[in-house]
């Protein structure tokens, strides 16, 4: 995934999206499990590119 040609605030769009749909599965106990090893990997990707850009964003808490 090429995140050099997006904006901003899509990045942080984006990551905020996946963030809200950890702590939803967070929230149902971990029973449906929204967010999978594609969608870690994706996260893993943008917080990368948001981090070389020295943005501002709440980390993902992962479940274990």
């Amino acid at each position: 995934m090429d995140f050099t040609h997006s904006n901003d605030q899509s990045l942080l769009n984006f990551y905020e999206s996946v963030r809200r749909q950890v702590e939803a599965d967070k929230s149902l106990g971990n029973r449906f499990r929204f967010v999978g090893d594609t969608a870690k990997q994706y996260a893993e990707r943008l917080r990368e590119e948001i981090e070389r850009r020295r943005l501002r964003f709440t980390p993902i808490d992962w479940p274990r």
